[in-house]
């Protein structure tokens, strides 16, 4: 039997002898027949325990869960600390209360607790960061060398795309992120969809998602965790990635234009890995040589198309009879677009 049942039937029990007092009560000052009036309000409070407990014991408990089971560690310290601190101040303020003439004395200090208490916990919920970085501030914590009361230990959250990329997994190796990588579930049940579906291709990204996931998992310098935490009365798993992320005041890794340019607009700071690769690129100046092989034609009349290690194009001049060979060119010109860096050069000597 379900707990929602089960209050029900008690709640039932309990409303029923309340009706049938309140029954025998109301008869004995109207002077009518107890049995009746009995009867009735303990049908009454029958039908109202049986409608009204799930709504005043069951359900407000399960929501209570959800949200603590949802809402980020910090948040329940601040709130925990808030309430006793705001207890404190109650109590402090209870003993004078308390000398005030009836009903007075017993009012306000039971008043004053429940507005103590829920002013510290709103107090230290909105200003937790700037309180725990106060905090951090006067007491740094270190481990193996490192402060943990800079902003460089926050977490980041990782999106859809960037985890099927599977570059954030070679990152995450080097040491660079230094906070904690998060992935919400929801972003974890989309990558299981895409490998859930029937098109072949969609199906072998969503399987190299899990991969690098787990990938992540054993072979990241920093810690990296499936969180539960999660954004109500929003379906569009960008705009949940977006919103959590302000509530965590943390930025998002992903290699996705459209969130990164929605998040750059709600103020939510994104670390790009596309924009990454390009500003870690080797940088050729005009007039340096470089080995390529030509794998292509070009646009214009002549031209090869060759790629570096990293994936930047190179532009040969005069370099299509040498396509499927290895060749050595000089830089030219060096043009920087939205897709990255691109090279033009012309053949200075070419190998067999």
């Amino acid at each position: 039997m379900s707990a929602e049942f089960i209050s029900r039937i008690i709640g039932m029990i309990l409303f029923s002898i309340g009706g049938a007092v309140l029954g025998v009560r109301i008869a004995a000052l109207t002077g009518d027949s107890p049995y009746k009036d009995a009867a009735i309000f303990l049908l009454v409070g029958a039908l109202a325990g049986l409608v009204l407990t799930p709504y005043l014991t069951v359900r407000p408990i399960k929501s209570l869960r959800k949200r603590i089971r949802q809402a980020p560690a910090q948040q329940l310290v601040a709130a925990i600390l808030g309430l006793i601190v705001g207890l404190i101040v109650a109590a402090l303020l209870s003993f004078p209360l308390s000398l005030l003439p009836p009903p007075f004395s017993q009012i306000l200090p039971f008043a004053a607790a429940l507005l103590f208490g829920y002013l510290g916990i709103m107090i230290m919920i909105t200003r937790q960061q700037d309180i725990f970085y106060a905090i951090r501030g006067q007491f740094p914590i270190r481990t193996e060398g490192h402060d943990l009361g800079s902003n460089s230990y926050r977490p980041v959250l990782l999106d859809t795309s960037v985890i099927i990329d599977g570059r954030i997994a070679d990152v995450s190796r080097t040491g660079f992120i230094e906070g904690e990588l998060l992935v919400p579930r929801f972003v974890l049940n989309e990558i299981q969809h895409i490998a859930d579906s029937s098109d072949v291709l969609r199906r072998n990204r969503g399987r190299r998602g899990l991969e690098m996931l787990y990938r992540l998992q054993s072979e990241s310098l920093t810690p990296v965790r499936i969180t539960d935490m999660d954004i109500e009365g929003v379906r569009d798993v960008d705009d949940k990635l977006v919103l959590l992320a302000k509530q965590l005041r943390c930025p998002i890794i992903t290699n996705d234009y459209n969130l990164n340019r929605v998040a750059e607009l709600q103020g939510v700071r994104v670390l790009n890995i596309n924009e990454l690769a390009n500003a870690v690129k080797a940088l050729y100046l005009p007039g340096e040589s470089l080995s390529v092989k030509i794998v292509q034609a070009g646009k214009e009349i002549g031209q090869g198309v060759g790629y570096l290690d990293d994936g930047t194009m190179v532009v040969v001049e005069d370099g299509e009879p040498y396509i499927n060979r290895e060749v050595e060119v000089t830089v030219t010109k060096v043009l920087q677009t939205a897709a990255g860096r691109m090279l033009f050069s012309r053949i200075t000597r070419h190998g067999d």
